[in-house]
């Protein structure tokens, strides 16, 4: 607003920049006034407004203009040189303008010189004039800025007169120059103009006073220099000039010329001292000011000013700094004495002229020593050897440090810090000598390690010193009872009798440089041990190349020469056997090598495998121990085999896993030994095609060489772990690809159903007949041994047939087996594990109150990959399975769960489904592992295909695995109810579980439950599940049914109550929106056991049953 249409500004009227529109010219208009307003677009609009002030700043575009282009004047002849002639004004419209003038034309013979005097050229007569020569000149005055300029013609008309006198253009001159100006220079021409021509205008100059360093020419004015200035020594020279010219009377006139001497950097500065001294002491802090250098410059100003620097000095490697201003120097760092006692430093003094001037000094810095540093062995570690049976008090050493302090810093007391408890070694304080205070044995100690200490106050040193004794022959050999333990392998096929040394015997004398001797005293009479005299290695005699084990007692005699020892060596020869081989496990102990266990190590094993297997250690042979090389750790391979309590076989390889697998943790606890999982085989990978089995096969390899420890002499035997592929029973074809049916013979007697399994067939008996094929009928048989079975004793009845009388305990007719057992928390039973890999087929009843539970399990032995496993959770039967790959879950559902008390059923079908041709061939296992698992009365078939169609109908699940893998190979036990405590990882979620089970089938075939390998807390029976019903609980012709731990009546209608006996005498319906309420509170007195029942009929899915409340702070809801 109040903007004039010249105004070279607009403003955006959408973002508000004002911007320029048009040139500026600051020599025209300097300041601009205007007013901005904001406005916006509402309604009704508002707006603000501002004043805005621009000063245009200035630029050089505008040269300098003369006030006057042409001059004209007369001067005469005899005008004095110097003297003034002419002012010319230039005006420049820029501000802060410096405006020169120069004669830049027509000035002949250089007659006229011009100088810049208060902003005008003031041009003088520089040299005579000659009115005969020149009458007439017209001099060019161009004035300048720097960069631009401008030109006037002066015109000059020379005349010939002596009236005047001569006139100074100036009464006082005022002339800087510098003080380094040569001598012999002209320092400025002044001169003094007369009016008159010839004679009379001819001027002479003179100076009044004798001025050394000045002269005049009298002539021309020219003030010349000769002599050297000096600014330091005089700053100012004031002239006083006068011109006289020649006419009669002379004619004069004086002017002063002040000339100003301008100081220029000719003096470097100048220390106060030509060298320093400083002294500090080492510990100083960083920075702390050690001493102060000082430097004057006799220049001024600038040139005189003295900054302090070490750049192209010694600064000590930058230990040192130095103020520029101050010339204090400080330490930088940390300093040691101990490195540098002495700096030599130099530094400079600079000052700030052009170029500046620089002055060196040496600088000398003394550290003080301090307490610093502690003393210095010559080693944090060092032996010293001393015959034992040294003198008691004699020095056995002397041990000295260096203190790098000096003077009283250096003194160091010694003494023993570590190591002397009991007191053994004295120690001088002053000089380090090291005293023995008692009678030193090498064979009780060797070596005594001390730490000593070096003090010097309050710093401290230490090292460790290795006191080693020397040996003398003052002890006797030592040699314990040990033993030789030869596996032998004898086989026509190859030679594994060791022909060379076996090892030494395992004996040692604690005096290192005696030499032994050995000798069998008795025992050796058939020298079936051969030893070397001098040496003390040991040889078999060929005499024991055969297969006859042995167990020989002898005796050793050792003598050093002087002390003589004698020791027992059993040797024991086991003849290691094919059927040893394959009836052998292998046990992996962690921590272990074979060193550590050929020790009384070994016979706590045995004893722990012994005490598992209930049978004598003595029958366990132990043939080969090998450290695994496959695992990060140190774990080592036992393997081993044992003869069966009774029937003198082996124990089966199955037979030891299940019984070591399930007493881990107990073989752990008696052998004192961490035993791990078992590992893999060799047919985990499924090497074999179709539905060939894989079985591992354990050979002999090779016979090693004897492993030696300080207490046996171990020959291991290495066999190799193969394979071999076998069609089993029930499968034929050139690759067995074909299973059979066993059951095409009919071999089931006596009415008995059969139903066909993997590998062969199970006969369903009817009721009195029992046996394999249902061969055996407890009316008409006899007794015949293990048909009455856990104990039970059979007697034969006169009209023909047996009865089975069976001990107390839960056994059940007619055979005295077991069908149901009750597990308490954190129980299980334990059987021979399912090794059925193709298909199988499972039932079992349970019965449980709890959410979650574990029924079975069965995986393998190191719970890794294969495994099976049916689990409760959250109400609901749920598998889990995996052929070693990936897991699958089948999960079907019953409404209201499975945890009601009530006995529920679940049926397990497992099968590979087989791959089929194009012509219905079939052609071995698919990679297809197929599980439906069924609960309770369901028809699996509509519940798998239209379960979801007719509702919820889910009391089967079908779940499907695709891997490489097509087997189910399961090497571990069958467990039900839980898992034993070991620390391994079952992929369950949960380990045990609460309740009953009964009626276990697999394969169609009843489970005795009694024919457990091994039983953890479960009972036979299951009292939970009481007869209750049997004392006819139910009133008024209520029906009773056995619930979990009690009875429940279904009362007819008309009565209520636990037991029917509550009559009830009419129904109330309900629309919705209805309510019935009772006060309680003066007619019922609640006592506990307080029983509340109510009978209700609904369509409803939900819905608020019944509330009541007691107090203030208990509510019950039924809904």
């Amino acid at each position: 607003t109040g903007v004039s249409a010249d105004t070279p500004f607009v403003v955006n009227s959408a973002t508000g920049w004002i911007t320029v529109s048009g040139p500026l010219d600051r020599e025209s208009v300097e300041h601009y006034f205007f007013g901005v307003e904001a406005r916006d677009h509402g309604s009704p609009s508002l707006s603000a407004s501002a004043s805005v002030t621009i000063t245009v700043m200035d630029v050089n575009d505008n040269r300098p203009e003369f006030t006057q282009k042409e001059y004209f004047i007369r001067l005469n002849e005899d005008a004095a040189v110097g003297t003034s002639v002419l002012s010319v004004t230039a005006i420049d419209r820029d501000v802060n303008s410096a405006i020169t003038y120069q004669i830049t034309g027509g000035n002949t013979r250089n007659r006229f010189s011009i100088s810049t005097q208060g902003g005008m050229g003031l041009i003088t007569l520089s040299l005579p004039l000659d009115y005969k020569q020149e009458r007439r000149y017209v001099l060019t005055v161009t004035a300048s800025d720097r960069t631009l300029r401008d030109n006037c013609h002066i015109h000059i008309n020379i005349t010939d007169a002596n009236t005047h006198r001569p006139v100074f253009q100036s009464a006082h001159y005022s002339v800087s120059i510098n003080e380094d100006r040569p001598v012999g220079s002209t320092v400025v021409v002044i001169s003094a103009t007369d009016d008159d021509v010839g004679e009379n205008a001819r001027i002479t100059y003179y100076l009044e006073d004798n001025v050394p360093q000045f002269r005049i020419d009298p002539d021309s004015g020219a003030i010349t220099l000769q002599a050297e200035l000096d600014y330091e020594d005089q700053v100012t020279y004031t002239l006083a000039i006068t011109a006289k010219d020649n006419g009669i009377p002379q004619k004069a006139d004086t002017t002063y010329v002040e000339i100003m001497v301008n100081d220029v950097n000719d003096n470097a500065p100048q220390f106060v001292s030509p060298h320093y001294q400083g002294m500090i002491s080492e510990d100083a802090p960083p920075f702390t000011s050690v001493l102060q250098i000082s430097a004057t410059d006799r220049d001024a100003h600038t040139n005189g000013r003295v900054q302090y620097t070490f750049q192209n000095g010694e600064d000590g490697d930058g230990d040192f700094t130095i103020e520029p201003t101050s010339g204090i120097i400080r330490t930088v760092r940390k300093l040691d004495r101990e490195n540098v006692p002495v700096y030599e430093l130099t530094a400079y003094a600079v000052d700030r002229g052009i170029p500046p001037q620089r002055t060196p000094v040496h600088i000398q810095v003394a550290i003080q020593d301090v307490n610093d540093n502690a003393p210095v062995f010559p080693a944090e570690e060092f032996e010293v050897l001393v015959k034992e049976n040294s003198i008691v008090g004699s020095v056995v050493a002397q041990i000295t440090a260096i203190d790098p302090d000096e003077g009283p810093n250096a003194q160091i007391m010694y003494q023993i810090v570590e190591g002397n408890i009991p007191e053994i070694f004295q120690m001088d304080i002053f000089s380090g000598e090291l005293t023995a205070l008692i009678d030193l044995d090498y064979e009780t100690k060797p070596e005594y390690v001390i730490v000593v200490q070096a003090t010097s106050a309050p710093l401290v040193s230490r090292a460790t010193v290795h006191i080693k004794l020397i040996d003398q022959n003052d002890n006797s050999p030592v040699l314990k009872n040990f033993q030789i333990l030869f596996n032998n392998y004898v086989s026509n096929k190859s030679n594994t009798f060791p022909s060379g040394v076996i090892g030494k015997v395992p004996a040692y004398d604690p005096d290192v440089s005696d030499r032994l001797f050995y000798t069998f005293e008795r025992g050796n009479e058939l020298h079936l041990l051969i030893v070397n005299q001098s040496s003390g290695e040991l040889r078999l005699s060929r005499k024991l190349d055969n297969n006859r084990p042995l167990v020989a007692s002898m005796l050793v005699t050792v003598t050093d020469g002087i002390h003589s020892v004698t020791a027992q060596c059993v040797l024991r020869v086991i003849i290691i056997t094919e059927d040893m081989l394959a009836n052998s496990i292998t046990v992996r102990l962690e921590n272990m090598w074979q060193e550590r266990f050929l020790s009384p190590l070994l016979s706590t094993f045995l004893e722990g495998v012994a005490t598992v297997l209930a049978t004598p250690k003595e029958d366990i042979f132990i043939f080969n121990i090998q450290n695994d090389t496959d695992v990060g750790g140190t774990v080592l391979n036992v393997s081993f085999s044992a003869l069966a309590p009774r029937g003198g076989r082996y124990f089966s390889s199955e037979e030891l896993q299940e019984q070591l697998y399930m007493k881990r943790m107990a073989l752990t606890g008696a052998s004192m030994l961490e035993v791990l999982p078992f590992d893999d085989n060799v047919c985990l990978r499924e090497p074999c095609q179709n539905y060939m089995k894989c079985i591992s096969v354990l050979k002999f390899d090779s016979s090693a060489p004897f492993i030696a420890s300080p207490s046996t002499l171990f020959r291991p035997i290495h066999p190799i772990t193969g394979l071999r592929c076998r069609c089993p029973q029930g499968f034929t074809g050139d690759y067995c690809e074909t299973e059979i049916n066993l059951c095409y013979s009919n071999p089931c007697l006596n009415g008995g159903i059969c139903t066909r399994k993997e590998g062969g067939y199970t006969c369903v008996c009817r009721q009195h007949f029992s046996g394999e094929n249902c061969e055996v009928d407890s009316r008409s048989g006899r007794c015949m041994p293990g048909v009455c079975r856990n104990g039970g004793t059979c007697t034969n009845s006169a009209d023909g047939g047996f009865r089975c009388q069976c001990p107390a305990g839960g056994f059940e007719m007619p055979f005295c087996e077991v069908s149901t057992r009750s597990f308490p928390p954190r129980s299980f039973v334990m059987f021979r594990g399912l090794r059925q890999r193709f298909h199988l087929t499972l039932a079992l009843s349970f019965s449980t109150v709890e959410p979650s539970g574990l029924l079975l399990y069965n995986g393998r032995l190191n719970e890794r990959h294969d495994f099976l496993a049916v689990e409760i959770i959250q109400g609901q039967v749920q598998l889990k399975y995996s052929t070693g790959e990936s897991s699958t879950v089948v999960s079907p559902y019953l409404p209201g769960g499975v945890s009601d008390g009530q006995w529920h059923t679940l049926q397990l079908h497992y099968y590979n489904k087989p791959k089929v041709s194009a012509l219905g061939v079939v052609q071995g296992p698919s990679k297809d592992k197929v599980a439906i698992l069924t609960v309770d009365e369901c028809d699996a078939s509509v519940a798998l295909q239209f379960g979801s169609e007719i509702g919820n109908y889910s009391c089967a699940a079908e779940g499907v695995q695709t891997s490489s893998k097509k087997s189910l190979d399961l090497t571990g036990p069958l467990l039900l109810g839980g898992v034993p405590n070991l620390p391994e990882n079952f992929p369950v979620t949960h380990r045990d579980f609460v309740g009953c089970m009964r009626d276990l089938y697999i394969d169609s075939k009843r489970i005795d439950l009694a024919s457990y390998i091994a039983n953890n807390g479960t009972a036979a029976g299951c009292h939970a599940k009481h007869t209750f019903c049997d004392s006819s609980p139910c009133k008024n012709g209520g029906t009773c049914s056995v619930s979990w731990g009690t009875y429940s009546c279904l009362c007819p209608v008309g009565f209520g109550g636990k037991d029917c006996r509550h009559p009830m005498h009419h129904a109330h319906y309900f629309q919705g929106n209805s309510v019935l309420t009772w006060d309680f509170k003066t007619d019922v007195k609640i006592s506990v056991p307080w029983y509340l029942g109510l009978a209700f009929r609904t369509r409803q899915l939900d819905g608020v049953l019944l509330q009541a409340h007691a107090g203030q702070y208990t509510t019950l809801l039924c809904q």
